[in-house]
């Protein structure tokens, strides 16, 4: 078909990431437009020898010049184009998802073919982060095609939750914010607070006010790998956030579960939670920095726990900070094997994509060696289904997360 976008000419070394399916061309990849190409809309792009790569957004703005959004000649990059990608993502997380399909990530960037943007569900409330100016020129359309979408499924989506409040929109020339989306049919002026149940476990989400989108969906799977150690155990549970992992082993029969944050905030979420499943009896909360109570515990020469669950914040987002990330997983990791008696177990993870898992295992070993502990490693576990990890995309792949006995 003739093709009727703006066309860019782009290096070797682009091609060549392009051909191994990464979908982003950079600024320094770009050569000069042979048409001019407005921000946010599509732009086909070639090699120099005229070999046509892909369609993808375009932002001159923005350190990543082009988003490939399709590899297909025959895609017209339409309304219908885009319905199908709405459709398709939705199929996936129905299979892979099943009944989990209530509480889950709709939408997961480049991995969907959607890059710069994420959506999750919670029950009737989806939340939304845009990321790209491509996205954000046609967010009403995609709306729009996603409520259509799972309104056939049977679900009527009551809010859209927009969190627009990452730093990368300005790079893309965006304005940070955060609100309701407004159209016929959808709550102007939501609480921010709906109820989800995962692994049995019921949460009273704040999207509105929570960390990212409110809730970590991702760890789904890994909380009932976790739980299932739980049974008569006494659990420490670091950077518990609002209790997830807690409280999936207290209901799987902890003797006791001790959940710890330095967020006051956290903690009252974790605690309102707590009571709602009614497991408050086997449940301390503790307002602590994780680092300075496992070294007080290690001076006092206590080891009240056979149990310890580590689930830090990215202790990286760039590959500049990536040695010093590694020094403080590794320091974490260290203290908590120390505390553990032999026999006793520990759940570790890391959700930096530049921590890689070859990273994350040699700071283990390393970890372990400081301490004078063995692993005996029971599983090894990434994210759950619904963020997908696209193969020749390595930002999709980010989940680290292990099970181990100290022996």
């Amino acid at each position: 078909m003739e093709r009727p976008f703006a066309s860019v000419t782009v290096t070797e070394k682009a091609a060549r990431s392009l051909r191994a399916g990464h979908p982003w061309v950079f600024a320094g990849e770009v050569l000069t437009p042979e048409q001019p190409c407005p921000d946010g809309e599509i732009v086909d792009v070639y090699t120099q020898k005229g070999r046509w790569q892909g369609a993808g957004f375009y932002n001159s703005r923005s350190l990543i010049r082009v988003r490939v959004v399709s590899r297909n000649t025959n895609d017209r990059m339409d309304e219908a184009f885009f319905a199908r990608r709405v459709r398709y993502a939705l199929d996936y997380r129905r299979t892979v998802m099943g009944p989990d399909f209530a509480a889950c990530r709709l939408v997961f960037g480049e991995a969907d073919g959607f890059p710069g943007w994420t959506v999750d569900r919670f029950g009737d409330v989806l939340v939304s982060e845009v990321l790209s100016l491509g996205i954000e020129r046609r967010r009403e359309l995609l709306y729009r095609l996603l409520r259509e979408a799972l309104a056939e499924l049977g679900v009527t989506v009551r809010v859209i939750y927009e969190r627009n409040e990452s730093p990368i929109r300005e790079k893309e020339g965006l304005a940070c914010g955060k609100g309701a989306y407004a159209a016929p049919g959808l709550e102007a002026d939501p609480d921010g607070h709906t109820e989800i149940a995962e692994n049995g476990v019921f949460y009273d989400v704040d999207y509105i006010n929570g960390q990212k989108t409110g809730f970590f969906l991702d760890q789904k799977y890994n909380r009932a790998a976790a739980a299932r150690l739980a049974p008569g155990r006494r659990v420490l549970d670091c950077f518990t956030h609002t209790g997830a992992f807690a409280l999936n082993c207290a209901k799987a029969g902890a003797e006791k579960v001790t959940a710890v944050d330095v967020s006051a905030d956290s903690l009252a979420q974790a605690r309102k939670n707590a009571e709602r499943n009614g497991l408050t009896d086997r449940m301390e909360f503790v307002q602590a920095d994780v680092f300075e109570l496992l070294t007080g515990l290690a001076q006092q020469h206590l080891r009240p726990y056979d149990y310890i669950i580590l689930d830090p914040p990215a202790f990286t987002k760039s590959g500049a900070t990536v040695d010093a990330a590694r020094r403080g997983y590794r320091e974490i990791n260290r203290r908590a094997m120390s505390l553990l008696p032999r026999g006793g177990y520990l759940a570790t993870c890391s959700c930096s994509h530049f921590m890689t898992d070859d990273l994350f295992r040699a700071m283990l070993a390393d970890a372990a060696g400081d301490a004078g502990v063995s692993l005996r490693q029971i599983e090894a576990r990434q994210q759950g289904p619904d963020h997908p990890i696209l193969w020749g995309v390595p930002e999709t792949d980010y989940l680290k997360f292990y099970l181990f006995q100290v022996v």
